[in-house]
């Protein structure tokens, strides 16, 4: 049976071809986009359409907008916004693996902390998701779904909120990157001890321990990444 997907509405189907144009360097970084009138032409909007999409770009970094001048491209990587990075995340086949790098590095700052926020809040529901890991079926996207499961676990019982809302934003780009690491035998093999080492630490409510163990664990996926990409 076919999936439901909801109609996209005007405003959102020009704001994602002005953002493919930006992407794809047809609008460069500091250039200036053609009139209003020329534009909406080009993207086949009317022009209320436009200024609806325009104003959405504008909000999240990616366009300056300032009355009487051109519309300017903004360089997003100096001057974006979170929003900015959601979109970069929802295309992953136009990331570099230097852009999953970053987020890597992120990721070795934050996972140890929501981990051990989760572990004090919630341990027994940890070991209890765990507790299946043994048996991840050995493919590349088990895994994936797999250590997302996990994470969103953890930034769901973790006491700060902000954490879950960063990790839902790299939902997609999390499952296309992650079937790419685990395709390494030894990455796979390597999360399975740490799922282990995860759930003994649950299981007794180490949660100072399952930060440590995540922090080195998490700067060793990096080091894996970079070795493979």
């Amino acid at each position: 049976m076919n999936r439901w997907k909801p109609i996209q509405k005007p405003a959102e189907i020009a704001e994602q071809r002005l953002l493919d144009a930006i992407l794809s360097g047809h609008f460069a970084v500091n250039s200036y986009l053609p009139g209003e009138r020329d534009l909406a032409a080009q993207i086949g909007v009317t022009r209320p359409t436009l200024r609806e999409a325009l104003q959405r770009l504008a909000r999240d970094g990616w366009l300056d907008i300032q009355h009487g001048k051109p519309t300017r491209v903004c360089d997003y990587w100096q001057e974006g916004s979170m929003g900015v990075l959601s979109v970069l995340a929802q295309m992953p086949s136009q990331q570099s693996p230097d852009f999953v790098t970053h987020l890597l590095e992120i990721r070795v700052l934050l996972a140890p902390a929501y981990t051990r926020q989760a572990m004090e809040q919630a341990s027994s529901e940890i070991a209890a998701l765990l507790t299946k890991y043994a048996d991840i079926e050995e493919t590349p996207a088990a895994f994936a779904r797999a250590d997302w499961d996990l994470h969103h676990l953890l930034t769901q019982r973790a006491a700060n909120p902000i954490f879950r809302l960063l990790l839902n934003s790299f939902q997609n780009l999390y499952q296309v990157m992650g079937e790419r690491y685990f395709v390494p035998a030894e990455n796979r093999k390597r999360s399975h001890v740490y799922y282990a080492e995860l759930l003994n630490c649950a299981k007794k409510g180490a949660y100072l321990k399952a930060e440590t163990l995540t922090r080195d664990v998490m700067e060793e996926s990096l080091a894996l990444w970079k070795k493979s990409s």
